[in-house]
């Protein structure tokens, strides 16, 4: 019978063998790594006390009091002002049309968009939601500021904008919260409703978004 690859006579492995194969694993590791975890940030060198949360109901605070939306948990989590540029019921179309007087005009430096809820239960087309806010962020960018990507996925009607929210963040070099509304959207507890969070909910996202861009504050 022929002798295994990289096996003596005894059937002890040799230690160039195990050496060989330790560094094809790493090698193997960081090109996973580069692939599809790392991308860089655009406009990493931000460091901010103000930050400007853009998006819909999720970051308006329906269904809490105003002092329980996460703006305003994450203000006291960051001990830093956080502008609520939030609108019930807001599309990615009308932030496109919004984001110019609300945030562009404003001199951003760190700035949280959170939209695409409301066209995945509006059914917009999926290509329209990410052109448009493909376009937010361009705007965004060309400011100088950062931007922070706030996934939503999960709701009743379907996760397939999972994806194209990391595709969309690696594309522009956006800091991405993937899923703010994971345990959240499946929990009565901390739900005000089938889909907005109560205080608790937003609490939660408040951590989420702070854990994703506390190396920036400062």
């Amino acid at each position: 019978m022929a002798r295994l690859a990289g096996l003596g006579s005894r059937g002890v492995v040799r230690p160039g063998y195990l050496l060989t194969a330790l560094l094809v694993l790493v090698a193997a590791g960081f090109l996973y790594y580069r692939m599809f975890v790392y991308y860089p940030i655009t406009n990493d060198h931000i460091r901010t006390t103000r930050i400007i949360a853009f998006g819909d109901s999720l970051t308006s605070g329906y269904g809490a009091p105003s002092d329980h939306s996460y703006p305003a948990q994450l203000s006291r989590l960051c001990h830093c002002e956080v502008v609520n540029e939030g609108v019930a019921g807001e599309t990615t179309a009308g932030g496109l049309k919004r984001i110019e007087g609300a945030v562009v005009d404003n001199n951003p430096e760190l700035v949280i968009i959170g939209l695409g809820g409301n066209d995945l239960l509006n059914s917009v087309p999926v290509d329209q939601t990410f052109t448009n806010l493909k376009t937010m962020i361009s705007k965004v960018h060309a400011k100088g500021a950062l931007v922070v990507l706030l996934g939503v996925t999960g709701l009743p009607l379907g996760d397939q904008y999972g994806p194209n929210y990391k595709t969309l963040a690696r594309e522009t070099g956006c800091v991405l919260v993937p899923n703010i509304l994971s345990g959240i959207i499946t929990n009565p507890k901390l739900k005000s409703d089938q889909i907005h969070p109560n205080g608790a909910g937003y609490a939660k996202i408040a951590a989420r978004v702070y854990d994703a861009i506390k190396k920036y504050i400062g």
